[in-house]
């Protein structure tokens, strides 16, 4: 089976039940849609494990593009006596927005790791994928973190921008494609805010399946796409 999971938000504990509840084997395959990090408490151990899964496959997300560009900029030199006077001030301007948003516990778990590891999530990070697309069941989905800004019919998915791809939200009331047959899966997007509920949510080929795993009210969703059976914890 083929299964799609987003904004995992470093919960690591919802990830393993999860796993258990759709009774994930090494004869199935998990996209996971980005967002891998941030506002939960263990980011590295969720990274850790995922790197261990040759059938895991991570995408992008605008909190791990914000995570990897930051802990690179200091992974050697980080220690508690130098942290804060390590920062210039740009890289503190971008510390700041990164800690307001959630990236605080991220920091914390990465500071716990050795040098080795540092380099190790450092690496995994710079494997994850701006896009996928699957052909499943005579219908193609666009697997994507956030979006398709600056949207063209004729443009091709790798002509597309990181900023594109992963920071540029969905846009639910458009169909984007003539072909009924194509659908676009993101995460990004919490579905609280779409519909006020913690579900998948679709609408004009557009299916959106970050339920808010890392918020009160929220929780994980996965989708198997050859069934189609939505799966919460």
């Amino acid at each position: 089976m083929i299964y799609v999971m987003s904004d995992i938000h470093g919960e690591y504990e919802k990830y393993m039940k999860m796993l258990s509840k759709i009774h994930f084997s090494d004869s199935d395959t998990l996209y996971v849609l980005g967002d891998v990090v941030d506002r939960g408490f263990n980011s590295m151990k969720l990274l850790n494990d995922m790197s261990m899964r040759a059938n895991v496959y991570p995408l992008i997300g605008n909190h791990d593009i914000m995570a990897y560009d930051l802990l690179k900029k200091f992974s050697t030199e980080i220690t508690s006596e130098n942290f804060d006077n390590y920062l210039d001030e740009d890289l503190m301007i971008s510390m700041l927005e990164w800690q307001r948003d959630g990236g605080q516990p991220t920091i914390d778990d990465y500071r716990k790791l050795s040098e080795e590891e540092r380099e190790y999530v450092l690496e995994y990070l710079e494997e994850f994928a701006l896009y996928e697309t699957l052909k499943i069941n005579d219908k193609t989905y666009i697997l994507v973190h956030a979006g398709l800004g600056n949207f063209d019919k004729k443009k091709n998915l790798e002509d597309y921008s990181l900023e594109e791809l992963a920071f540029t939200r969905l846009d639910f009331e458009r169909n984007y494609f003539d072909d009924d047959s194509v659908f676009i899966i993101t995460g990004h997007t919490p579905t609280l805010s779409l519909w006020g509920r913690p579900d998948i949510y679709q609408k004009n080929h557009n299916i959106c399946i970050d339920c808010g795993a890392c918020f009160d009210g929220g929780r994980l969703a996965c989708l198997c796409l050859d069934t189609f059976e939505e799966f919460y914890v």
